[in-house]
């Protein structure tokens, strides 16, 4: 048994499996969840049930939490029954949810105050990563904190990088969602370009992704492309919202990318159509209606 208490909020397409190797690792784990019955799985391997996240803060040294968006954050953690209100000194908040830089340096500022520290560190891996335990996690905050909680870290992600100071997790998720935003546009174009020049696509990905020409995304994501698999491994709806916090900082920072501004239209008009709960790769399916085409898969 891990001497370290844990508290987790948030059990949906990732957060179940991550809260899960910990559980598997040994640690004492109270969860709560919006909707109870998706705790369920943890509850029956040993996990503890709290109604609310400032009750799983009681029982806890540190409370994890992964959700879907910033005012959810803001809510788990510092609402009436916030996780910080629950939470001892000396205790330890970590977000590990995609969300705001600034709403990362506030919720560390406020835990300060409670005598209790904080830490923002968001993963990348999708859901295939958070099974495996293969996830990337990008961790700001106090450097004593990130070392205490490294342990958990390594029972959930392959890759684990301490960034800077508070917000500074977030500010390197968010730089790799840009990258996410291009490589999904380079592999859903370059897929539907084999298609239309009628070449075999399966074929013709086989011997390109081991390549320049390849990228994780394609490998993964590309494959259930040609299956015409778009379940989420990531929601459209929740990119569309990185997306968004990516152009808040672009804006903030005086930058221009012309790349996930494209991205943001694009996903925004597929949610419009009611497509935000399909995953990311489904990007495809809309690139090939521009031209009024339609994608085939690999068959």
């Amino acid at each position: 048994m891990q001497d370290l208490r844990i508290g987790w909020i948030g059990t949906g397409v990732m957060g179940l499996s991550m809260a899960g190797h910990l559980l598997d690792a040994g640690y004492t784990l109270t969860v709560y969840n919006r909707t109870k019955s998706k705790t369920q799985p943890l509850l029956d391997k040993g996990a503890r049930w709290a109604d609310s996240p400032r009750l799983a803060a009681e029982v806890s040294d540190v409370v994890f939490s992964i959700v879907g968006y910033p005012a959810d954050v803001e809510e788990v953690m510092l609402g009436e029954n916030g996780a910080l209100h629950g939470l001892r000194q000396g205790g330890i908040l970590c977000d590990m949810s995609t969300s705001s830089p600034a709403l990362a340096e506030r919720i560390a500022a406020k835990a300060r105050l409670h005598g209790c520290d904080a830490l923002d560190a968001p993963v990348t891996g999708g859901d295939i990563g958070a099974r495996e335990a293969q996830l990337s996690i990008f961790v700001g905050g106090e450097a004593s904190s990130y070392k205490r909680l490294l342990p958990c870290f390594q029972k959930m992600g392959g890759k684990i990088l301490h960034c800077g100071g508070p917000g500074f997790g977030q500010k390197a998720k968010l730089a790799n969602q840009v990258a996410i935003a291009g490589v999904m546009f380079s592999t859903c174009e370059s897929l539907l370009f084999a298609q239309e020049a009628g070449l075999n696509v399966a074929q013709w990905m086989e011997l390109v992704v081991v390549g320049a020409a390849g990228s994780a995304a394609m490998n993964t994501l590309g494959r259930r492309m040609l299956q015409k698999d778009f379940a989420p491994g990531f929601f459209i709806d929740h990119f569309i919202k990185d997306l968004g916090l990516c152009l808040d900082e672009c804006r903030r920072m005086h930058l221009v990318l012309p790349g996930i501004t494209l991205a943001d239209e694009l996903y925004r008009s597929m949610q419009a159509k009611g497509k935000g709960k399909e995953g990311t790769q489904a990007l495809i399916a809309s690139l090939a209606e521009l031209s009024a085409k339609q994608w085939h898969g690999g068959a």
